[in-house]
């Protein structure tokens, strides 16, 4: 019987999204597979966990690509893109939380790739006269971040509703974003 791979790594994902700790017995049980053709498929926990940051990372410029962020108002395309995210954040979540990621030389270029296209947004916002100039275009994607971890977290907990994600996210980013009249 083939593995199908992704199958394999979104099983995975959705568990250490839970339990960061668990183990590569615990993995296996959750993708449905043995500890054995698990060991086929990744050399380790370090191989487990680079391939959920490529599946990640592709999946999150998919996104992008899907809101079609450079078109339109700059509000709409953050609300876009919040929508197309929201599938993937609790593996962004994961990711997000696992500093060994973002340490050193072998940090993988495509998350600079995706903090360009998130620093280009916001500063097309800015330079539209959407947004906001005393807040850095890096600053705002830093936010926008944080803000997709923290829902995705409140929402596997329980304490937001599903249906919330997107407005919570995007009212409370935009909220402070947009530039205000004085």
């Amino acid at each position: 019987m083939a593995v199908d791979r992704d199958q394999v790594l979104r099983a995975a994902a959705g568990l250490l999204m839970r339990k960061s700790s668990a183990t590569m017995d615990e993995v296996a049980r959750a993708a449905g597979i043995s500890r054995a053709t698990l060991n086929r498929q990744f050399a380790g926990r370090d191989a487990l966990i680079r391939a959920l940051e490529e599946l990640g990372i592709a999946e999150c410029e998919a996104a992008v690509a899907r809101a079609a962020v450079d078109d339109g108002p700059v509000a709409d395309a953050v609300r876009r893109l919040v929508r197309e995210l929201e599938p993937v954040a609790g593996q962004l979540a994961f990711l997000y939380s696992e500093n060994q990621l973002f340490e050193g030389d072998e940090q993988n270029e495509g998350w600079d790739r995706l903090d360009a296209r998130l620093v280009a947004l916001f500063r097309r916002g800015q330079e539209a006269g959407e947004f906001r100039i005393d807040l850095s275009p890096v600053w705002l994607a830093e936010a926008l971040y944080g803000l997709l971890v923290s829902a995705a977290w409140a929402t596997y907990e329980g304490r937001v509703a599903p249906k919330d994600f997107t407005s919570n996210v995007t009212d409370l980013l935009l909220g402070g974003a947009v530039r205000r009249e004085q």
